[in-house]
């Protein structure tokens, strides 16, 4: 999907409405229109990436701050217990829209919004197997 037919990319040009929350002149951010808690928020840069890892460092520094920034109004305003940041990549990881997007979803105890982690331990040795995969990449 290019820039031209990508929905954030409308929505960050002005050409689809939103309910903006913030925007400065590299990132916006507006509520979710399919929220998992009131004030589900997604910051988003205005220039296209389809990956966090595309995305160059200092577009990638505004973003956080931006979203630190949203993550601290969507608590304080909404009295949230807590909130989760998440940014999924690729349709494997659950991204639906191909434009680098974090999600600020404000939490309360009990809210059920994620009931489980499916966490797992390793094999003997298949840490440092893994862990060498890993580094050679770096």
């Amino acid at each position: 999907m290019g820039s031209q037919d990508c929905i954030f990319c409308k929505i960050a040009a002005g050409d689809i409405p939103c309910c903006k929350v913030y925007e400065d002149e590299s990132v916006i951010a507006f509520l979710d229109i399919s929220p998992l808690s009131d004030g589900h928020t997604l910051v988003i840069p205005k220039a296209h990436f389809e990956r966090f890892d595309q995305c160059p460092p200092q577009l990638l520094a505004d973003i956080v701050e931006c979203t630190a920034k949203i993550a601290s109004a969507v608590v304080s305003g909404l009295g949230c217990d807590g909130y989760n940041v998440l940014c999924n990549n690729g349709a494997a990881a659950g991204q639906e829209v191909n434009h680098v997007h974090f999600h600020v979803i404000g939490r309360n105890s009990g809210d059920a919004v994620f009931t489980q982690w499916p966490a797992k331990h390793y094999a003997e040795g298949q840490a440092e197997v893994i862990l060498n995969r890993i580094s050679k990449n770096l």
